[in-house]
């Protein structure tokens, strides 16, 4: 008889506990070389998420309300899908798990930090080259969903410092529990599901989203926003404290009080 532990099709919240701690250890302890080439993928593949949400709800008539807003949420996650799924590396994810295995004491403070620098660098280069070169150059965010491209990056920046963190709390909490699921599952199918809803909710709701942001923000930019560099970086540091904050607290400090040896 087949044991009934190795029957199942997922794996149980301590077990996701555990496959966390080892994921987190080896993000952290990557070479150089795989963190900048798989961040800048991560970067990239979030980029062509947004530009898909932007050239569907853009070409959708304000007449049908929320109709566009939702279906723009439905396709972004594609981008968390091809770098959990096919591989790659995402600074708001690795808030996640890499602390997890700092929480127990697997790596030390300095390649926590270390990691997220570099995965924060090689993300707004993948982001920036999508918005760029995918995104303004092919006149994909531009022509007819210039405005929309315009819109949704000056909705980014012209908000307060607390909007902004609390935005990007809750933002995190949900890409965490993407991350989470998608390690809870064993085949490809159920890990698409598993990270498709958590962030198609905070694309929905407006939360915000550090390597969303930076495609949205630059891509606005590109078609001529009225947003400065400065206001740029000032969103860059908010979100970044909050996404940190919201991995942290909601998901990783939680589940290790939890679930802790």
């Amino acid at each position: 008889m087949t044991n009934t532990v190795e029957s199942k099709a997922f794996l149980e919240p301590q077990e996701v506990y555990e496959l966390t701690i080892k994921k987190g250890t080896a993000k952290a302890t990557a070479s150089l070389k795989y963190m900048l080439s798989l961040g800048f993928l991560g970067g990239a593949f979030i980029g062509v998420g947004f530009l898909a949400l932007l050239r569907v709800s853009g070409s959708i008539p304000k007449e049908f309300g929320g109709i566009g807003a939702l279906l723009g949420a439905s396709v972004f996650p594609i981008g968390l899908i091809c770098i959990l799924v096919g591989g790659g590396e995402l600074v708001t994810g690795n808030m996640m798990a890499v602390t997890v295995a700092w929480f127990n004491k697997k790596i030390s403070f300095k390649l926590l930090a270390k990691n997220m620098v570099v995965i924060t660098f090689a993300n707004l280069v993948g982001s920036l080259v999508i918005a760029y070169f995918l995104g303004h150059l092919t006149g994909l965010t531009g022509g007819s969903i210039a405005a929309k491209t315009i819109s949704a990056g000056e909705s980014k920046v012209y908000l307060t410092f607390w909007q902004v963190f609390f935005s990007a709390v809750g933002c995190n909490w949900l890409v965490g529990m993407a991350v989470w699921l998608n390690f809870a599952a064993k085949d490809v199918g159920s890990k698409m599901f598993g990270v498709w809803f958590p962030i198609m909710t905070f694309v929905a709701i407006g939360f915000q989203h550090l390597v969303a942001n930076m495609f949205a923000i630059p891509a606005a930019m590109f078609e001529g926003a009225n947003i400065s560099v400065l206001q740029f970086v000032q969103n860059m540091g908010t979100v970044f404290l909050g996404n940190f904050v919201g991995a942290v607290t909601l998901v990783s400090a939680l589940y290790t009080f939890a679930y802790k040896k």
